[in-house]
């Protein structure tokens, strides 16, 4: 959905433009996002590879086979990933009114275990695996959406806010438990965070101040950023993406685009088997 490749070529044939996008933070920090056509997807039920890379659910959770090569600086990133699920959310969210845009956590408690041989670095810890799909642009249909997920001592909280291109403004505030349950609760007010280095302005949910603790990610468009703040009376630490779609549009910002998204040339897949680079 951010490939300028896709919306340079009209967005006519989404199976030609592909991608796994790999972010690794800390130290060392790698990032991957190569897009490919349609000769180096394979794809069935409970797999998805594009080139070297893939992904297989086996009904309990998700592995994760990593093989790329980082941009701008061209350093492999191989390893593994699993993510096995404690609960499974069904429900599908829309996010605007008109049925064109849809938003699902699967997986909002999950634990993932990391084990990557380029760099050499391993952990284990909670995680969370949703997914987003539509039938336009994202700029088509929203302006803007800060977006947060907590995992709290039992739960999972998550909160969607997103400014709606045609009028009117989604607020998700959400709760799941460890036994499936999902519940919709009163959301916190909005509170500030500092803008990112690209000045792009940042906004949460809490009931009292938020604090930024680190910046992850950081475009002219988009920023992924840790926060700590506090939820139904608890201390929460969260992932927080703030996106800005009116900048996204705009031509210059997608011609910034494949210094860090690449697009590889020739087929990488045969037969519906992973080759290797």
């Amino acid at each position: 959905m951010f490939s300028p490749y896709y919306a340079w070529d009209g967005r006519r044939a989404p199976e030609e433009h592909c991608a796994i996008n790999v972010a690794l933070y800390g130290s060392p920090a790698r990032w991957a996002m190569t897009e490919r056509g349609a000769g180096a997807l394979a794809r069935s039920e409970n797999s998805f590879a594009v080139g070297p890379s893939a992904l297989h659910w086996d009904g309990n959770g998700l592995d994760i086979d990593i093989n790329e090569v980082c941009a701008p600086w061209p350093r492999r990133l191989v390893g593994h990933v699993r993510l096995d699920v404690e609960t499974i959310n069904t429900r599908a969210f829309e996010l605007e009114s008109v049925g064109r845009h849809f938003w699902r956590p699967i997986a909002p408690l999950a634990r993932v275990s990391v084990t990557m041989s380029q760099p050499e670095v391993k952990w284990r810890g909670h995680a969370y695996f949703d997914t987003n799909r539509g039938a336009e642009p994202l700029e088509t249909g929203f302006k803007d959406w800060h977006w947060s997920r907590a995992r709290l001592h039992d739960r999972a909280r998550v909160f969607y806010d997103a400014e709606k291109r045609r009028g009117g403004h989604t607020a998700l505030s959400l709760e799941f438990d460890s036994k499936g349950g999902l519940f919709e609760r009163p959301a916190p007010d909005f509170v500030s965070l500092p803008q990112s280095a690209w000045r792009l302005p940042r906004v949460t949910r809490s009931a009292k101040s938020a604090r930024l603790i680190a910046t992850l990610e950081d475009a002219p468009f988009y920023s992924r950023s840790q926060i700590a703040h506090e939820i139904d009376g608890e201390e929460a630490v969260s992932v927080h993406e703030s996106l800005d779609l009116d900048r996204f549009a705009k031509p210059v910002v997608k011609a910034m685009l494949p210094f860090r998204m690449p697009r590889a040339k020739g087929p990488a897949v045969k037969n519906g088997v992973v080759g290797k680079k």
